[in-house]
């Protein structure tokens, strides 16, 4: 066996390319690039957040670009598009059970878009679970806050936006046979 089969890292033709084509990954620097991206998007919703609710929680919506775009200030305790508001303890359940299995992949992450895809969905995940433990009513059933409303679509804030981009990034990465320990798929 060598070494790099034990030390859990794919060879021959499994294993086309290592993250920046060194042969050996580096690993910190991608973990470093998952946290900043994770905190750059948390704080950024935490902030948007913030000033929606000091500024216009209970004010008329504002027109952004007419009726096609406004901020409404809406607490959310359900999912997207208020789908099951009776579940938001299954929701700050998933949240959770999302920022652990980052963790686990952030051990053997050397693949800078998965750094950047991890980060999106970190940031986002810890948003949204930062409303569900202390916004009104707390303990695990605050309401998300939600405010940028399209016309004829679901209010939504920038954790949910970054965690759909993380989402789709993932998706991109997936279909072109990127691995998250860098490796490329061929097949």
């Amino acid at each position: 066996m060598t070494e790099a089969e034990q030390a859990g890292r794919p060879t021959g033709a499994t294993a086309t390319a290592t993250a920046g084509g060194s042969g050996e990954p580096k690993g910190r620097r991608r973990i470093a690039v998952l946290l900043v991206v994770a905190a750059f998007a948390y704080l950024l919703d935490l902030g948007s957040k913030l000033f929606v609710v000091a500024e216009l929680e209970h004010h008329d919506p504002v027109q952004v670009i007419g009726t096609w775009l406004q901020f409404e200030v809406v607490r959310n305790r359900g999912a997207a598009f208020g789908i099951g508001e009776a579940m938001t303890v299954v929701f700050t359940v998933i949240a959770t059970a999302v920022i652990v299995a980052i963790a686990r992949i952030a051990r053997k992450l050397y693949s800078l878009p998965w750094a950047i895809a991890l980060g999106l969905l970190l940031g986002g995940a810890f948003g949204n679970l930062t409303d569900r433990l202390f916004r009104s009513p707390g303990g695990f059933e605050g309401g998300v806050v939600d405010f940028i409303a399209p016309a004829h679509f679901a209010v939504f804030n920038l954790a949910d936006s970054a965690i759909v981009c993380g989402g789709f990034l993932i998706v991109i990465l997936s279909f072109r046979g990127l691995d998250p320990d860098g490796t490329v798929h061929e097949d």
